[in-house]
């Protein structure tokens, strides 16, 4: 069942979503969570679809945001929130109001959303793409206890990949991690039947992966050792190669789909490692709204050290100011010399 509502308000939002759960018989809701979207027209139809799909495993209302901003002189006067409500099969298992935000109020979209949160309910906020830079500071990610963005829409990801460690909070996660999980877990259980201590490894993927670079991060951060980053034409992470003192563990995947697991002494094993769609991704993050303290370490570990000579250096981070206190006395002598040449 859809309601479309123009110039309308919160307070008539509300009083629609009531009357169309009672227009198909089913008063009485289950939902688990609010999950805000905040997006585009462009990207509005797939980000929906794929929030429909994931409320199947994790009832919801689903509340989209799309801001028409003006720029006339006009805008504050043309103010106008219109709605599109939509319960039943047209919402997935839970609820779904799209808000179209013009003019003026398209800056406050958050005064707009906060009566529409289910009460006593979590709150997640997801960019599909176009993130603010900090999302735990920006008004709508404020109301959230979850935040989700995505690196890999980012115009330059890894960079982008900097701007996720600096500004990192409690909470905040990125789906380039989430696309990394059956390869976290694959490799943990290699090593687990395969006990050894690792002195290497190596990520291959595409050049503007940011999953690559999270893996490669990843690994360099639990193991403690030097990971090099090698490039291939994909799609997307396409093999890892960690170097043990009982011989050489290989998790290659040429095709995207199936996986190869190679280990010394043990025959080949072929693993299904199916590149995932976006409602796959989304159902795994709503799975646990508590903050993800192994992503932290990771995306935090350094994106500056993955360049750096094609590898990952296990060195922290907090080791670069006292680099700089040991050059600090040799640039303190250039003067003297000079002066003595006098």
């Amino acid at each position: 069942m859809k309601i479309d509502l123009t110039e309308t308000t919160s307070s008539k939002i509300n009083q629609a979503l009531v009357s169309a759960r009672r227009a198909i018989g089913t008063p009485a809701i289950g939902m688990v969570l609010t999950l805000v979207i905040v997006t585009d027209e462009e990207n509005a139809y797939d980000a929906l679809k794929s929030a429909g799909d994931a409320s199947r495993e994790h009832p919801s209302r689903i509340i989209a945001v799309i801001k028409r901003a003006s720029r006339s002189p006009r805008a504050r006067r043309d103010a106008r929130l219109d709605a599109e409500v939509r319960v039943g099969s047209d919402a997935g298992t839970g609820e779904t109001v799209v808000l179209r935000l013009h003019g003026e109020l398209a800056n406050h979209a958050q005064s707009v959303v906060l009566p529409l949160l289910l009460p006593d309910a979590p709150v997640v906020v997801w960019w599909p793409e176009g993130a603010p830079t900090d999302p735990a500071k920006d008004p709508l990610g404020a109301l959230a206890q979850r935040r989700i963005t995505d690196t890999y829409s980012a115009e330059h990801p890894i960079e982008e990949l900097a701007v996720r460690a600096a500004t990192y909070s409690p909470g905040s996660t990125d789906l380039a991690w989430t696309r990394i999980t059956p390869w976290r877990s694959m490799l943990a259980a290699a090593l687990d039947q395969q006990p050894a201590e690792v002195i290497g490894a190596t990520v291959e993927g595409e050049s503007d992966n940011p999953s690559c670079e999270l893996l490669a991060m990843w690994l360099a951060d639990r193991l403690g050792v030097p990971v090099e980053r090698t490039y291939s034409e994909g799609p997307g992470l396409t093999a890892v190669r960690m170097e043990t003192k009982n011989g050489v563990i290989v998790l290659d995947r040429a095709d995207g789909s199936l996986a190869t697991l190679s280990m010394q002494n043990q025959p080949d094993r072929a693993v299904a490692l199916k590149r995932r769609d976006t409602a796959e991704l989304l159902a795994e993050e709503l799975r646990r709204l508590d903050p993800d303290n192994t992503y932290e370490s990771t995306v935090k570990f350094g994106v500056d050290k993955l360049h750096a000579g094609g590898e990952v250096k296990a060195a922290p981070v907090e080791e670069k100011p006292a680099e700089a206190e040991q050059k600090a006395p040799a640039a303190k002598k250039a003067p003297a010399k000079k002066a003595a040449a006098k």
